[in-house]
């Protein structure tokens, strides 16, 4: 029997260091290194701190383990990594189970299909078709902030807390039906959640937390989820209105109103996934203009371009950095044998720049044919809100466009430092009004 390729125990370290994903380009190397030698392999922890996974490296090895549903499952275990303090906070508080959230992502079939059909065709094109200029005007309200963070004709300010970050939190909160006076709230209770790991978006201003207290900050950032969204959840139900709120509100699952976990669970993917996720791509965009004017000039003159523009700034970018399954059954994978009850990282960023399927992957490229990335996931699990993500990233790039003359970097980017969704929390960019 062949020996099973293990990870080297600094790069095992590196996989899970949510520093790794703020520097970025060390940890592109080593995924290079892991890919070439084996596109699924083994870490151990030297200390026991997590559970044993295997790292899928490689974009084909990713793509069938996202589309098989079936051998590789998402409720056994925690969909997203954690250590075993924060495993054991998550049982602790749930009663036994791994999730702190019941979201879709925590589910499989049978339950998975009945709640994700409550607001599927919600998000198709079709239905967001008829939102189309209230999202135009949302991106011209936020290029208005940005551009009076100026002159009115040049300025610099930090795109992403002028634009990539209010932009899509105030879109989605309207499609939810949360009031604008509470997204402040949803966008720091998003950043404590998902960006528990970086000092500057958890707001405790503290590096190197310990593990337990990361959790604990994440933790809390879910419980007052929550509790708002058991409000926001009562209210729909004595006042029904057309927002997502209230089809989440007044969900029948198989005759029976939907558990008030599960009810809590989807408020919260929804509020959460909806808009930070878009936020980065859209900071990825931005920063791929800043840097090439040749670029910016010909999507200026041609918007056809922005289609692959944003397609290759979700994969360039990648925001949903990985997520977790749990095999079924025994199965062969990449050719290596994964047991059953065994625990796999798909690691998105890593498959997204894998040169076998994207040739000069750290290039950013706005014509890349065939650009079929797994920013979005793929299989019964693929993203619900892809068409949104992509509907808004392409207005606020045609906003952009059509009032600014000029965009350069005025300093350097800052990446989020979290092993779950990353992206830049500072963009620094210096512009000139058309």
């Amino acid at each position: 029997m062949a020996s099973v390729p293990l990870v080297p125990a600094e790069v095992g370290r590196a996989v899970i260091d949510p520093k790794s994903y703020g520097a970025w380009d060390p940890l592109l190397d080593q995924f290079d290194d892991l890919r070439r030698a084996a596109p699924v392999a083994r870490i151990v922890a030297p200390n026991d701190e997590h559970e044993p996974f295997w790292l899928i490296s490689g974009f084909d090895a990713a793509m069938k383990v996202s589309k098989d549903n079936a051998t590789f499952l998402n409720n056994p275990k925690s969909a997203v990594f954690t250590l075993r303090v924060g495993d054991m906070l998550a049982r602790s508080i749930t009663g036994g189970s791994p999730h702190l959230v019941e979201s879709l992502v925590a589910m499989d079939a049978p339950k998975h299909p009945k709640l994700r059909r409550l607001t599927q065709e919600w998000f198709m094109p079709k239905n967001l078709s008829r939102l189309d200029a209230e999202i135009r005007k949302i991106a011209n309200e936020a290029i208005d902030r940005m551009l009076a963070a100026g002159d009115g004709r040049e300025g610099e300010g930090d795109f992403m807390s002028l634009v990539a970050a209010p932009y899509p939190l105030h879109v989605v909160m309207q499609i939810l039906g949360v009031p604008p006076e509470d997204e402040a709230k949803m966008l720091f209770l998003t950043q404590q959640m998902f960006g528990g790991q970086d000092e500057d978006m958890n707001k405790s201003g503290l590096k190197d937390l310990p593990p337990e207290q990361i959790s604990a900050i994440v933790a809390g950032a879910v419980a007052e989820f929550e509790r708002y969204f058991a409000s926001l959840a009562a209210e729909r139900r004595n006042n029904p209105g057309e927002d997502v709120a209230t089809v989440i509100a007044n969900a029948m699952i198989d005759g029976e109103p939907m558990s008030d976990r599960d009810t809590a669970g989807y408020y919260i993917i929804v509020a959460s996934a909806g808009h930070d996720t878009t936020s980065a791509s859209s900071s990825g965009a931005a920063l791929a203009l800043a840097r090439d004017p040749d670029l910016f000039a010909r999507a200026k003159a041609d918007r056809s371009l922005l289609p692959g523009i944003v397609e290759e700034a979700i994969r360039w970018t990648t925001p949903v950095q990985h997520f977790m399954r749990t095999a079924a059954a025994d199965v062969e994978l990449a050719g290596q044998q994964i047991a059953k009850d065994d625990w796999l990282m798909i690691n998105y960023v890593a498959a997204n720049h894998d040169p076998a399927q994207f040739p000069n992957p750290r290039a950013f490229e706005a014509t890349r044919p065939a650009n079929r990335h797994l920013a979005f996931g793929a299989g019964s699990h693929q993203c619900l809100g892809l068409h949104l993500a992509r509907l808004e990233m392409r207005i606020l790039l045609d906003v952009l466009l059509d009032r600014v003359e000029s965009l350069e970097l005025a300093g350097e980017p800052r990446r989020v430092n979290s092993t779950f969704v990353g992206g830049f929390k500072q963009l620094p960019l210096r512009w000139k009004a058309a």
